[in-house]
């Protein structure tokens, strides 16, 4: 039986608009890729049972899919395998570098200022992590890259003081908005964190699916907004908890849901590999 803190979990984000594709992304860049890419369309039908997620809805998801280029299928027998495609590999990559990766250094950064003013330009900046300063005024950190549709855009580096930089940040992301992203990850998670501090557990797939879902939601809510020095935002940054409760329940999970992987999921040679040694560099301290 599902433990109750992953019962509430799991109705917390049945509530929330998230996708069954959207989440076999989470899976594939969180669970598979550390373990050689491939798995087995069984073994995901299995996982996603444990969210309560139907064959059906999953068969449907892999085809989208893989018909929109971010997964590779491939067929041996009845059975079907999938990995990511290229498109899906350099897409997580990126995301991974948010999700896991250090904290910005506090040290106050250059910005890389855009104009563009074109449509696809500039959806592509805001889904980069630019915020629009004015209308056409693009701006971002200096490590925020211009993406490929706004590469022909007039773009400039720039400097700032402490207080107009804040200004700035706050001028061009929401930042109000972003911290109540965090505040929903944290109320969503928390009950799970004080039920294993109480000395209860989660094991097998059960520990699996709480590791997807609470990277998918944090996802969700990290790659919503540019790599910001914390010197930039808000004193209190709903951020900071959020992640530090992220890393601390991701490290408490993942002995058992790397256990599940290693009994149970499958690729077309075999059991997966050994995971390598990126997944325990996940969530570094600061």
């Amino acid at each position: 039986m599902t433990a109750a803190p992953l019962q509430d979990i799991l109705r917390h984000l049945n509530n929330a608009p998230s996708r069954t594709w959207s989440v076999v992304i989470t899976v594939f860049g969180d669970a598979v890729v550390p373990r050689g890419g491939a798995i087995s369309l069984a073994t995901l039908t299995e996982i996603f049972q444990g969210m309560g997620v139907a064959e059906g809805a999953v068969r449907t998801a892999m085809s989208r899919l893989s018909a929109d280029g971010w997964l590779e299928r491939r067929r041996q027998g009845r059975n079907s395998f999938y990995q990511l495609a290229a498109k899906g590999e350099a897409t997580f990559a990126e995301a991974a570098a948010r999700i896991y990766g250090a904290q910005p250094a506090n040290s106050l950064p250059r910005f890389r200022l855009v104009l563009a003013d074109r449509g696809e330009a500039r959806a592509a900046l805001l889904q980069a992590g630019f915020g629009q300063a004015q209308p056409g005024l693009w701006m971002a950190p200096e490590g925020v890259k211009v993406p490929a549709a706004a590469a022909d855009a007039i773009t400039v580096l720039a400097d700032a003081s402490q207080e107009d930089a804040r200004r700035l940040a706050a001028q061009c992301w929401p930042l109000e908005e972003l911290a109540e992203s965090y505040h929903h990850f944290v109320a969503a998670f928390a009950p799970l964190a004080r039920w294993l501090e109480q000395g209860h557990a989660l094991a097998g797939l059960d520990a699996l699916v709480a590791r997807v879902l609470l990277i998918h939601e944090y996802r969700r809510a990290v790659l919503r907004h540019p790599p910001l020095p914390r010197g930039l935002l808000p004193a209190a940054w709903a951020g900071d908890a959020a992640r530090s409760l992220c890393a601390s329940l991701y490290r408490g999970l993942m002995p058992a849901s790397e256990a599940w992987l290693d009994a149970h999921a499958v690729r077309a040679e075999g059991p997966l590999p050994a995971a390598g040694a990126g997944l325990a560099a996940r969530f570094p301290g600061p």
